[in-house]
């Protein structure tokens, strides 16, 4: 029985890895622990009645430093209307970097750092940075970026998005 439940468990994993990697909408957001930077920690549970934007990102990636104040803006536009964003430092990101970054840049987002890659596992074994999901108030993921999204395009999505019922 045992084996069974082991066996399903994993096909489910598997299909939802499938699913994030080809960008699948639609699918729910796996359910993972964001450990953020002040010690707390928030699920993906915790993000349903919210638009959210949840960004795979390192210190050393060129490419999501880039993006970063782009990320600011949008998160300083739309939050007060119901969007949050949750900044997934990689597990090969020293700490030390991700709060220095973290602190000096003055985010205003959640930042939590993925310890030890379960949250870039659950995600879809997110691998390359940034990666960034937009989810929906219901917990479901709509889109997926690899590399830096179009934010002109992002920002209507996320309008419609926080429009939705």
């Amino acid at each position: 029985m045992k084996k069974l439940l082991y066996g399903v468990a994993a096909a489910a994993m598997l299909a939802v890895s499938i699913a994030l990697y080809f960008g699948a909408t639609g699918t729910a957001a796996p359910q993972s622990t964001f450990v953020l930077l002040d010690g707390s920690s928030q699920t993906t549970a915790d993000l349903k009645g919210r638009v959210t934007l949840v960004n795979f990102w390192a210190t050393s990636c060129t490419a999501c430093l880039g993006e970063m104040p782009k990320m600011v803006a949008t998160f300083d536009r739309y939050h007060a209307e119901g969007f949050d964003t949750v900044a997934v430092a990689m597990s090969y990101d020293p700490p030390s970097y991700v709060v220095n970054y973290a602190q000096t840049r003055k985010l205003p987002f959640k930042v939590a750092i993925d310890n030890n890659g379960a949250v870039a596992r659950a995600w879809g074994d997110v691998e390359f940075t940034p990666t960034t999901f937009l989810v929906n108030k219901r917990g479901e993921i709509v889109k997926r970026y690899v590399g830096e999204p179009n934010f002109a395009e992002l920002h209507q999505l996320i309008e419609q998005l926080l429009a939705a019922a």
